[in-house]
């Protein structure tokens, strides 16, 4: 057999997580058969099996985070197929690879030894040994930290499938089993004690707390101070099938659920951390009438041509107010105490998709057209969307572009990108009434708002950046006769 273990998938990446299987138990693959989609911190890629023969095992369930190193399949030799797939029609292969008792092990399974009369009551026990048709990684964990056994459980889900509530039900029904025996022990105890008017001196704290204590002239005065509802708390906690821990400490409420970070959201969460960390950063912003540049963006269509769009327009003119103000396009090098600035510009566009917002930067957007931007920008975000954006596209960027306005709000203060040190944000484009040479008007307006680093520039240098760029979105086709 041979196992393919996770290979380093360069940037420094650790691990990475496993989005889907593409391959089953069973399957016969050749060299370079994709076997899986993995999702790393930056991208999700297919990864190709370095082996031919028969898919033996896969090691770990999609949602599963692998180390760099770790054990991903077990491929055999092809010749065998035909006897593992007899070993697997007895060993649950609904879920090959995953969700064997500790005892039953990685391996093949052996039926268990057995003599004398004891054949009968061990061929009995056989089927009892399945494996527990359980999906979601975070029931398995919520199962082995509470101690149930998966194999004991009917699931309430589709085909059987063992779901959270399955587990939680089992474990509030093993904790209203252990505590009710010991409800009635108090009333036990107590008739010795009031019974012997020696004792009750000796125990003023329990027969104060017990109502039976009442007998005894002693402990009239002491009633007023017990609290009946206590032996009622733990019937009261157990009330709630569907929870089966405590409440959370400091606000009281019960957690709803917990979700293991994955790769990519980690790598965020470092990403705008170190920014809020490092970066003493400063917002301007300011109201822009873009009438003209969706007019402009309109007359561009055609019968056969959808023309640039709105976007790859507004990414010209920060291209260009860039290369004016390259300040703002650069980084700040904290080990040698230098600010650093590109001969060039790698655009970032602050996309959203179903794994979060992803930042993939158009390589080069000095040098292309706005045809060229718009067709970047389109093939950018269908990749990103797919999950098919490469490490570089994903870490080139110089400045990011964020059209917020997309989510219909006005504004906002976004976090820099590091090692970035300017991000700049459009909204919603929407109509206002305007003054339009002394006059009211109607007109398209927009929000522009720019966070920077103010290490790399004072005030004044950002704001005649965001005032270039606003008067090239007021007066587009002027703008575009200087470019």
């Amino acid at each position: 057999m041979n196992t393919f273990h996770l290979p380093d998938l360069g940037e420094g990446l650790t691990e990475a997580e496993i989005v889907r299987w593409l391959v089953k138990v069973g399957d016969v693959v050749t060299v370079d058969t994709p076997i899986a989609e993995v999702e790393t911190a930056k991208s999700i890629v297919e990864l190709p099996c370095p082996y031919a023969g028969v898919i033996e095992e896969l090691h770990g369930e999609p949602g599963t985070t692998v180390p760099v190193g770790k054990p991903l399949i077990t491929v055999g030799d092809p010749d065998g197929a035909a006897y593992r797939a007899e070993e697997r029609a007895g060993s649950g292969n609904v879920l090959v690879g995953y969700g064997t008792s500790e005892s039953s092990g990685a391996g093949r399974r052996r039926r268990p030894r057995v003599s004398g009369t004891n054949v009968a009551p061990t061929a009995e026990k056989v089927p009892e040994r399945r494996v527990p048709l359980v999906i979601s990684p975070l029931v398995r964990r919520l199962a082995r930290d509470a101690e149930v056994d998966l194999r004991t459980l009917t699931g309430s889900g589709p085909d059987g499938l063992i779901v959270r509530r399955d587990v939680e039900l089992a474990i509030a029904h093993r904790l209203q089993t252990e505590t009710e025996p010991a409800l009635p022990q108090p009333a036990v105890v107590q008739p010795p004690a009031a019974a012997s008017p020696v004792a009750q001196p000796a125990q003023p704290q329990p027969v104060a707390a017990q109502p039976p204590a009442a007998a005894s002239p002693i402990a009239e005065p002491a009633q007023p101070q017990p609290a009946p509802p206590q032996p009622v708390a733990a019937p009261a906690a157990l009330s709630q099938p569907g929870v089966a821990q405590s409440g959370d400490a400091r606000t009281g409420l019960a957690e709803l659920r917990r979700t293991p970070m994955s790769g990519f959201r980690k790598a965020v969460i470092a990403t705008l951390s170190r920014s809020r960390a490092e970066i003493p950063e400063a917002t301007t912003w300011v109201d822009v009438d873009a009438t003209a540049l969706v007019e402009l963006r309109e007359s561009l269509r055609s019968a056969t041509d959808s023309g640039p769009g709105l976007l790859a327009l507004m990414a010209r003119f920060v291209v260009a107010g860039l290369l004016k103000y390259p300040e703002l396009n650069g980084y700040v090098d904290t080990e040698r105490e230098e600010l650093v600035q590109y001969d060039g510009v790698n655009l970032g566009l602050a996309a959203q998709t179903d794994r979060g917002l992803m930042v993939p930067a158009v390589a080069g957007a000095h040098a292309l057209t706005t045809r060229g931007l718009d067709a970047e920008i389109r093939r950018l975000t269908a990749s990103a969307r797919d999950g098919r954006l490469t490490q570089q596209e994903l870490t080139c960027g110089t400045f990011t572009l964020n059209n917020y306005g997309s989510f219909g709000v006005d504004g906002s203060a976004a976090i820099i990108n590091h090692p970035q040190v300017a991000i700049l944000g459009v909204g919603r484009i929407i109509d206002r009434p305007w003054v339009v040479d002394g006059e009211l008007a109607i007109r398209k307006l927009t929000q522009l708002s720019l966070v920077f680093d103010h290490r790399v520039c004072d005030g004044g240098t950002a704001a005649a950046f965001l005032r270039f760029v606003a008067d090239a979105f007021e007066n587009p086709t002027s703008a575009f006769a200087d470019l």
